[in-house]
């Protein structure tokens, strides 16, 4: 079972027991948190689409610790100018592990099934029809 869940503003492809880096959240660490925007569920095969989220599922976790990613060097430069300019930047997460997913998995609607003799009646009714008019255009 996974879901597509959108925390952060950022959507992530989650499941029972992954750990996840998003954008730093405000809860303290070690206390639960449940994202309800839920995008997408699946269920063994079965799948469920929210337009845009579906009402009545969500996702729980627990913040396990706040932390700084990785250092991004920004460098600018304008050659034969003398110009150059150094910028770092390092970007606040928090470490979450995704504890459970829960919510309404919808069933699968039934196709309906066409029997022979209703295909063939729809597809012999318009020659007829065709056919006769083009007698009629005849004799005139």
């Amino acid at each position: 079972m996974y879901a597509i869940v959108e925390i952060a503003g950022q959507q992530f492809k989650v499941s029972k027991d992954l750990k996840v880096y998003v954008n730093r959240l405000t809860n303290e660490e070690g206390s639960k948190v449940s994202f309800d925007k839920v995008l997408l569920l699946d269920d063994n095969g079965t799948i469920t689409l929210g337009a845009p989220a579906i009402e009545g599922a969500s996702v729980e976790a627990k913040v396990l610790q706040h932390l700084k990613g990785d250092k991004v060097i920004i460098f600018k430069k304008k050659r034969r100018k003398g110009y150059k300019k150094r910028n770092g930047h390092r970007q606040y997460l928090t470490q979450i592990v995704i504890e459970g997913i829960t919510g309404l998995v919808a069933k699968k609607a039934p196709a309906k099934k066409a029997t022979a003799e209703t295909t063939t009646e729809e597809v012999e009714a318009p020659k007829k029809k065709v056919a006769k008019a083009k007698k009629e255009d005849t004799q005139e």
